[in-house]
This record gives structure tokens, C-alpha cells and sequence, in this order.
């Protein structure tokens, strides 16, 4: 069962009337003459139309099928080729790549929304893509000017996919332990033995070529380096030839993402090339790290709206129950007050997550374009502090709205015909790679709050507090609650930040709750934002839209905004005494 819709008419309300992207394009040099409005809109239009029609009915037999493995080869689903090849011919993979190896130069807050389109079809498929960009954006990030030339026009083009080779069975998120060795060549290459697991995207057929980030330590060294090593050997000129020692030793049996092939990864005297410098590899891997967290926590929303959009059509077609104060005849379930609480959670939290989402696109585009060196450097930590929030709040929001849309079809939920327990097993990854909610939590917390003194936030704040305070159009009740929770907020980093001398474990203890605390006062930020600009511009904007703004706007500050209360108030309360039970008490 497939019903995906993408919500284009949201997705352009967000970059035109709340985020005024048009002004934002024009005053940056490097993209005035690449998009505007009307270019945008094509843009969204046709991924829209590719991922509705061509990738989302893949969707449902691709996890019945899933991939494959015999003697050391790894086949995708029926179907995931050919689309695959239509997905490279259309451009997708190098959206936002660099134009001078063939990508479209495209900004990150439009890419962002096309990723929401391709995970919303199918979490399974839309992996493989985002694994090359990140790995693109990697080599372009720290490889020299012949790797460069070597490995991205094809990675750009589709012809070649990326994956991201870190983990071992004894080192996790601990990366110190890895096994993986590099001996350097006189030709000033690398061979590379050892073995990875949890490799997505490790083995597939549906490109020529896949080029492995892979961390190593060279002979000799402690440290971390970062590797490209081709499955197949890349002459100077970019050209495929002969196996280069790189096989798929198994596929892992999982939960959910059938369709995307996780591997078990093998390196036999493989050729690679360093990327950057010797003993920093994972300073260079945290560029594609901190693309796919972005790209993970899109997974998590495009899942929320793939799985409305099941839920509501569902609840409008199923008949039982009467209405409330109503004759006994039949009536489909959306009349039912409890299912309409279901469908309005994941409404208001997948809009107002998808406004995050932007916003992080638009401080990653502000810190690669802008030419004002404090906007660019102000950018670059806001960016900082937003991936990892978006990365765990819009996937455990994610998860929870999956939940409450399988709920919304009550037993028919549970069986695989109607497709929502799908979403809900596919999504469930998305908490857990790519570094887990919780690390993601106290990189937040102690990295980005903490040792940067709050300044950023701070900053972000006072910038909330300002437009807060121009609003007209919204109850002033709830932009004082809102201001209320920011001015709370800021006062319990600061509390934290005192206290982490004396209390060691207090970061590790709270950061889930802050990060939430956060995602969630956030929320509310973008509902009164949307509620605001969609009034203001009403005259351009569909009636239906604005009346739905308000409408959810009105939800979330009666019926959502006391989760913010629950989590700050775990923050407040510090490392209790319940956090320092004995080992052998659990």
C-alpha cells in the first residue's frame, strides 16, 4: 500500500514565505545566478514526481525481496537498478555537489527538502544515494587536487557510489581500537588489510564502481588515518579496471531497511589513497559523519510523513464507530477524537521538524558561501550545534510518529499488508547509526553548549527573542510562554555549565533530556514563525494552508508544548542520586 504524497506546498511555503530564500540566494554571490524561486519549485516538482512514481512503489517489495548474497555478491531488489539509473541520468546525487566535477552547485536548504522526498518514498533506497554524496563531499573537503579529479566526477555523476567504512566488531563509537592497517607504497599510495562491519551500501550492483572511506592506522602509528579505496582499481585517469581486494564477506540480517544492503567488508592488500593528512582521519571522516547525521535525521522526518500520509488516508476510509453526539450510523475513524490526536501530533511535529531541517541547510549554505567572515564563521558553529539536534530529535520524533500512524490503524497495524509496519522498522536505525541519540546527545550538551560557553545559543536566542517580539499576528500568550521557555532554557545551561567541575557524570546523565528540552522549545519557535508568516502573506497562500497553520499552531501551545516542561525539568534536577546505584543493583 502506497499513498505518498510529497507535501510541496508546505516545502514552498517554508523556503519562500519563512525562510524568504529567494532574498537569502540573491545576496550570496556564489548562488544568484544558480536558483531562485522558480527554479527551486521545478526542482522539488520533478523529485516529487520521480519519487512518487518511480521509488515509492519499489518501496513495499523491495522489503519483501531484500538484497541478496551468494559467494561473495551482493543483488538489490527487483526494480532498484533501473531506478537507480534513472535516479543517476536525473542528476540527483551531485544536487548540491561541486559544479567544477560536475555537480549543480545547489544550496544545502533546498537539498535537504528533495532528501525528505527520497527517504519518504523509500528509507531503503534514498541510503545508497546519500552515502555517495557524503563520501563526494568528503574527498572534496580534504582530498588533493588528483584525488579530486580522480574519484568525483563519477562519485557526482552516479556512476560510482560512496560508503563509509568505520566500524569494527571491537571498536564501536570507540575508534581508538580499530585493527585496520595502511602500508605505504613507493608510488605513495597505501595497501590496506583488515575487516569492517555495519557497512551500508558496502556491496551492491547497482554502480560500477564503489569507492570505501575507510579508517585505518598506518604501520607504525597510533593515529586514525582516512583512506579512498576503490572496489575496483582507479587509474589516474578515473577509469575502472581490475578487482582491487575489496569484498562483501557477508550481508547483515536486520529489523528493517531490507532493501539497503549492510555489509560486512574485507580489505586484502587493497590499493587506497590518503585523504588528507596522516593520523587525522577523523577530523576528515567527521565531514561525511556530519553529513549523514543531517541526512539520518531527514530519514526520520521523510518516515513521519510517508506514515501520515498512510495514516490519514487510512483513518478517512475506515469505517467504524459513530461520531460522537451522532446518529449510530457508521463513520470512518478520523471522526474519533483519539485518532485526530494522533494524526495532529505527527502534523505539528513533522512541520515544525521539517522547518528544522531548513534551517540547519541554510546555516550549512551561510558557512560555505557567505563573504561577510563573522556571518560565515557565526553559521559554521550554529550549523554545529543543529546537526546533532536534528539528527536524534527528528528521529526519535520520527519513530514515535511512525508508532502513533501504525496505531491509527489499529490491528491492521501489525499485519505487513498495509505497509505502515514497515515504516515503523525502517525507522528505528535511524535512533541508533551514525553515532546513537544519546552520543549525539552529549556532543550537544558538553561540545556545543558547554565548552562553547553558550555562546552560540545565546546568540540564537537573543536572534528568536527579536523576531518573537515583532510578531502580531499569533496569541501573545503563546509567544510569552515561548520566550518563557527560552529564558528557562538558557538559565539551565548555564546551571550545568557551573556545575560540571563538581559533577563529572552531570552532562552524560541529562544531555538526552536537554537535547529534547531543546528540540522542543524549537518547535514551538517554528509554530508561531509559520503561524505568523502565513497570515502576513495570506493574500499569496491558499486558505486551506493558512487555516491549517493556525489550527496546528493552536495544538501544539495547548496540547505539545508541556514536553518541553517534562524533559527540562530531568535537565534541572542534575545526576541524582538514582544515577549513582552500584552496578551490581541493575
Amino acid at each position: 500500500m502506497s499513498s505518498y504524497q510529497a507535501p510541496l506546498q508546505d516545502m514552498q511555503f517554508l523556503l519562500q514565505q519563512v525562510f524568504d530564500a529567494d532574498s537569502v540566494w540573491q545576496a550570496i554571490p556564489a548562488l544568484a545566478e544558480t536558483i531562485e524561486s522558480d527554479t527551486a519549485a521545478a526542482i522539488l516538482a520533478e523529485a516529487a514526481k520521480f519519487n512518487e512514481e518511480v521509488v515509492a512503489p519499489l518501496n513495499r517489495a523491495g522489503d519483501e525481496q531484500g538484497v541478496s548474497f551468494d559467494n561473495g555478491q551482493v543483488t538489490t531488489p527487483a526494480g532498484y537498478a533501473a531506478a537507480y539509473q534513472q535516479y543517476m541520468e536525473g542528476g540527483w546525487i551531485g544536487l548540491c555537489g561541486e559544479p567544477e566535477f560536475g555537480g549543480m552547485g545547489m544550496p544545502k536548504m533546498l537539498g535537504v527538502l528533495v532528501d525528505e522526498l527520497g527517504y519518504s518514498a523509500s528509507n531503503a533506497f534514498n541510503l545508497y544515494a546519500s552515502l555517495t554524496a557524503g563520501a563526494a563531499l568528503c574527498i572534496h573537503a580534504h582530498g588533493d587536487e588528483a584525488l579530486k579529479q580522480r574519484f568525483l566526477p563519477k562519485l557526482y555523476s552516479g556512476e560510482w557510489a560512496g560508503a563509509m567504512d568505520m566500524t569494527e566488531p571491537q571498536a564501536g563509537s570507540d575508534l581508538r581500537h580499530i585493527l585496520t592497517k595502511a602500508t605505504p607504497q613507493a608510488d605513495g599510495s597505501y595497501r590496506i588489510n583488515g575487516s569492517k562491519i555495519f557497512i551500508t551500501g558496502g556491496d551492491h550492483d547497482l554502480t560500477e564502481n564503489i569507492i570505501h572511506l575507510v579508517l585505518a592506522k598506518i604501520d607504525g602509528s597510533d593515529g586514525i588515518s582516512l583512506f579512498a579505496v576503490p572496489k575496483l582499481a582507479v587509474d589516474e585517469a578515473g577509469n575502472s579496471g581490475e578487482s582491487n581486494g575489496v569484498t562483501a564477506g557477508a550481508i547483515e540480517h536486520k529489523m528493517g531497511l531490507k532493501a539497503s544492503a549492510t555489509c560486512v567488508m574485507h580489505y586484502d592488500n587493497a590499493q587506497g589513497y590518503l585523504v588528507g593528512r596522516a593520523n587525522r582521519g577523523l577530523v576528515c571522516m567527521f565531514t561525511m559523519m556530519n553529513y549523514e547525521r543531517l541526512s539520518i535525521g531527514i530519514q526520520g522526518l521523510g518516515s513521519a510523513q510517508a506514515a501520515y500520509s498512510l495514516a490519514a488516508e487510512y483513518a478517512k476510509e475506515r469505517k467504524q464507530g459513530s461520531a460522537p453526539g451522532a446518529s449510530a450510523e457508521i463513520a470512518p475513524i478520523i471522526v474519533h477524537g483519539d485518532v485526530r490526536r494522533m494524526l495532529l501530533n505527527i502534523r505539528c511535529l513533522t512541520e515544525a521538524g521539517r522547518a528544522m531541517a531548513v534551517m540547519t541547510g541554510l546555516q550549512l549554505d551561510l558557512a560555505k558561501f557567505a563573504e561577510d567572515p563573522h556571518q560565515k564563521a557565526y553559521a559554521t558553529k550554529l550549523a554545529a550545534l543543529l546537526t546533532p539536534v536534528t539528527k536524534a530529535f527528528l528521529t526519535d520524533r520520527g519513530l514515535d510518529c511512525t508508532i502513533d500512524a501504525q496505531q491509527v490503524f489499529g490491528g491492521h497495524g501489525y499485519i505487513r499488508e498495509t505497509g505502515i509496519e514497515q515504516w515503523v522498522r525502517d525507522t528505528r536505525i535511524a535512533q541508533i547509526y551514525e553515532g546513537t541519540n544519546g552520543i549525539q546527545a552529549i556532543d550537544f550538551l558538553g561540545r556545543k553548549l558547554v565548552a562553547d560557553r553558550a555562546e552560540t545559543l545565546n546568540q540564537l536566542l537573543a536572534e528568536m527573542t527579536d523576531a518573537l517580539t515583532s510578531f502580531s499576528r499569533v496569541p501573545a500568550a503563546y509567544v510569552e510562554h515561548q520566550l518563557a521557555q527560552q529564558r528557562q532554557f538558557s538559565d539551565a545551561i548555564a546551571a550545568i555549565a557551573e556545575q560540571k567541575s563538581t559533577a563529572p557524570d552531570l552532562i552524560n546523565a541529562v544531555a538526552v533530556d536537554a537535547l529534547n528540552a531543546f528540540g522542543y522549545m524549537l518547535c514551538g519557535y517554528y509554530w508561531l514563525t509559520m503561524s505568523e508568516r502565513a497570515q502576513a502573506c495570506q493574500a499569496k497562500l491558499p486558505v486551506t494552508l493558512v487555516r491549517s497553520k493556525q489550527k496546528l499552531c493552536d495544538y501544539y501551545f495547548t496540547r505539545l508544548v508541556g514536553r518541553f516542561d517534562m524533559h527540562l525539568a530531568a535537565v534541572t534536577c542534575g545526576a541524582d542520586s538514582t544515577m549513582q546505584l552500584e552496578a551490581e543493583l541493575f
